[in-house]
């Protein structure tokens, strides 16, 4: 809101609802409504006025176009809510491929009135193929044929929830938890890249918008020490759904986000413990007593399998089995590859944990973050992270240094880490009892309670 004592002319004083400032300019400014929530999903709606505040002080006539903007947004929010967009989009997509089944690319009505564009023979071939059977077929064929039906004004803010139902097919298999951080990082990427541009129709798109969007991004990284990887998986997100949805929707033009990366700076390195600290120290009497014992538990299940978090929070162990093993497996959540369905013996500290609690860890099914944010507090706070770099996510590559200090084949370290086998496969792979044969050459004596 424009402040009071700023709005003062001739002894006026003017309150504008939703003004703000923004790099010398009046702005509108808005926070979605919660009732709109889920089909905006911008927290903010920012449209610049393109009004100097040293030219209009008193947010006079800026005030007028930021009323303007508000009624806009308002009338946009209340047909997104009543589904007239949508709708708009299925009449625009039904037309292209009416175009298609009668052997016609779909252009816009302006370009297939326009000679330089549509030759007049190109004109006629598309007239002679509007049916004339019944006036419903006739105003379908004309629509498709000439161009009738508006593009969908698909906006920037709309990114998400329309690359969302793009891969709505790939999100089936998906837990709730692993659907929130799919979705959060290009959620994310959006608002970042709307604190720098207006939100627009995405076919309005420049590379100059692209770019200035990266110069924003340097000079985070530069002044603010922000990693460039960081940078990096915003370009990476917002390029891929562009691309995406260029497709699906036909839309007439390239994603202007291609090619922006900054060289790496190895924000993706992956610190392992020493196996001695692991040892000595995280399976030392009593170093983990001030967990609660669920959690004890998948630290030591980690440990011993080299599981993922989100495998280690949702496991199947199988104890009455000749080699007692746990069995990573789909259920009602996406595991991360093809090759991460596996079976890996218990030994050890993970072997106990699975005895003390055989049917999992309830309190932690699908709550992988949860987990994290409090084993890497409490080993904060106990002088079991030798940097902070180290997490509880370090156990599963101290896992793997261990096989590789043993020399354990590739094969087996591929099948206990879920990781693929980049040489034809043959037979049904390593046995449980050659896993079970490598996983004793590395297992630590475990604690006396879990």
């Amino acid at each position: 809101m424009c402040p009071r004592n700023e709005g003062k002319t001739r002894g006026l004083v003017v309150t504008i609802k939703y003004a703000a400032k923004r790099d010398g300019y009046w702005i509108y400014r808005r926070r979605v409504p919660e009732e709109f929530s889920d089909v905006d999903t911008r927290t903010f709606v920012k449209v610049s006025t393109k009004i100097r505040i040293a030219d209009d002080p008193a947010c006079l006539t800026a005030g007028d176009r930021i009323k303007d903007l508000n009624r806009e947004t308002e009338i946009y929010w209340t047909t997104l809510a009543s589904g007239r967009v949508d709708e708009g989009i299925k009449r625009y997509q039904a037309a292209l491929r009416r175009a298609r089944q009668r052997g016609f690319a779909y252009i816009p009505a302006d370009d297939v009135v326009n000679p330089d564009k549509t030759p007049l023979e190109s004109f006629v071939s598309r007239a002679d193929a509007i049916s004339l059977e019944s006036p419903a077929e006739m105003a379908a064929d004309s629509e498709a044929m000439l161009g009738g039906a508006e593009g969908p004004q698909l906006m920037i803010s709309g990114l998400p929830a329309a690359y969302e139902e793009n891969q709505a097919t790939a999100l089936l298999a998906m837990a709730d938890d692993q659907k929130r951080k799919w979705r959060n990082p290009k959620k994310r990427a959006v608002a970042n890249l709307l604190k720098v541009i207006d939100d627009k129709p995405v076919v309005d798109l420049t590379r100059a918008d692209a770019v200035e969007f990266r110069v924003w991004w340097r000079d985070r990284v530069i002044v603010e020490g922000v990693k460039a990887d960081t940078a990096n998986k915003d370009f990476g997100h917002i390029n891929k759904m562009l691309r995406e949805l260029i497709l699906e929707h036909q839309l007439p033009m390239v994603s202007p986000f291609r090619d922006l990366r900054f060289q790496s700076d190895g924000e993706g390195t992956r610190y392992s413990y020493e196996p001695a600290f692991v040892r000595d120290r995280i399976l030392a009497e009593g170093a983990l007593d001030g967990l609660n014992k669920e959690a004890r538990a998948i630290v030591y299940l980690i440990e011993g399998t080299g599981l993922r978090l989100s495998e280690a929070c949702n496991p199947v162990f199988v104890l009455d089995h000749a080699v007692p093993h746990v069995s990573v497996q789909a259920l009602d959540r996406k595991t991360k590859t093809l090759q991460s369905i596996r079976e890996v013996p218990l030994v050890g500290a993970a072997l106990k944990a699975a005895k003390a609690f055989p049917e999992g860890f309830p309190r932690y099914r699908h709550k992988a973050d949860s987990l994290s944010k409090l084993v890497n507090k409490y080993f904060d706070h106990h002088g079991l992270r030798p940097t902070r770099d180290h997490t509880l996510y370090s156990l599963r590559h101290c896992f793997e240094d261990r096989l590789t200090a043993v020399e354990a084949p590739e094969k087996v370290m591929a099948a206990l880490m879920g990781h693929k086998f980049y040489r034809p496969r043959y037979g049904s792979g390593p046995t449980l009892e050659l896993k079970a044969k490598w996983l004793g050459k590395i297992a630590f004596s475990p604690p006396s309670r879990i």
